[in-house]
């Protein structure tokens, strides 16, 4: 059993002789990336301009939908994350005799690719999986459109800035991604399936745990990246930097607005209403409950 999951995560030959390739992989070039971005901003937008106009205030009913959304996001993401770390560990048993000529172990790799690295193979392989994944996240802007939720320029921004930062891992064969999967696909497991959680009637957390979710996330990239760029000195280059100085430009942007909402809406609360809404603008938020929203309103209601 263990060997059959081991083949169809990393040595399968469709994994092993992966190649991202403008001929044998889909939306692998730069004009489907260019088009394909503000296409998704231009439906959105319109989708929500077009319910504005109309003045409907209730939200459109989408039955089970978001939350067989969120098991087969949860479920997605919990094979990416399985499937990149087992084919990490195939990578690094076949590289390993490599590796001890240039001193390197098995964390620098995981944060600092060698010069000279292509986007072919194992891992290679799984950051494609991921890569298309991100379309798949999409759906969750127009069930916020659906569901009369306010549609921000952020929540635009962010999911449109994770498929470009995605594509750059892969065009460039950019250093961290590997981490980078790993940590953004174990969150996303453990969010999207509180998310069916709370869909399906059952109760929800105390706390806002998407968004705390969310903040774990960012102080562990903001921590490798610090590691990748020790790295790139120390180790005389790391590949894929220029891109890594790209991607970490809109993270730090990300990260700066981030912290903003959560200042201002989280430790000063100063509005609790919007505390679980912050997820929704990062593309993260939890399942419309009923319950819930009875509570916040109390809430306020007390407050005022």
């Amino acid at each position: 059993m263990t060997q059959s999951i081991k083949y169809w995560l990393s040595e399968h030959p469709t994994i092993v002789n992966f190649r991202w390739s403008t001929t044998q992989s889909w939306g692998s070039t730069w004009p489907f990336l260019f088009t394909a971005i503000p296409a998704y901003i231009a439906v959105a937008t319109t989708l929500h301009l077009i319910l504005t106009v109309f003045r409907r205030r209730r939200p459109v009913p989408l039955g089970i939908i978001p939350a067989v959304h969120s098991l087969g996001m949860a479920l997605i993401s919990a094979v990416i994350f399985a499937g990149i770390l087992v084919s990490a560990a195939a990578e690094i048993r076949d590289t390993r005799w490599l590796w001890r000529r240039t001193k390197t172990t098995p964390l620098q790799w995981f944060l600092c690719f060698p010069l000279g690295t292509r986007p072919s193979g194992r891992v290679f392989f799984w950051s494609y999986v991921f890569y298309l994944s991100r379309f798949l996240h999409l759906f969750r802007t127009f069930f916020t459109v659906l569901g009369r939720r306010r549609l921000t320029f952020f929540h635009l921004f962010n999911q449109s800035i994770l498929i470009f930062m995605s594509f750059l891992w892969l065009e460039f064969s950019q250093s961290f991604q590997v981490l980078a999967i790993l940590s953004t696909t174990l969150l996303y497991s453990v969010v999207y399936g509180y998310r069916f959680w709370t869909a399906i009637g059952l109760p929800g957390a105390r706390f806002p745990f998407v968004v705390n979710c969310q903040v774990v996330l960012l102080g562990c990239n903001l921590v490798c990246h610090f590691g990748v760029l020790s790295l790139h000195i120390l180790k005389g280059g790391c590949n894929g930097m220029g891109a890594w100085v790209c991607n970490s430009v809109l993270n730090g942007a990300i990260l700066l607005l981030f912290l903003k909402f959560y200042v201002k809406m989280y430790l000063t609360n100063s509005n609790v209403g919007k505390v679980e809404s912050l997820g929704t603008h990062f593309g993260s938020g939890s399942e419309s409950n009923p319950k819930h929203e009875r509570e916040v309103v109390i809430v306020k209601e007390k407050r005022c």
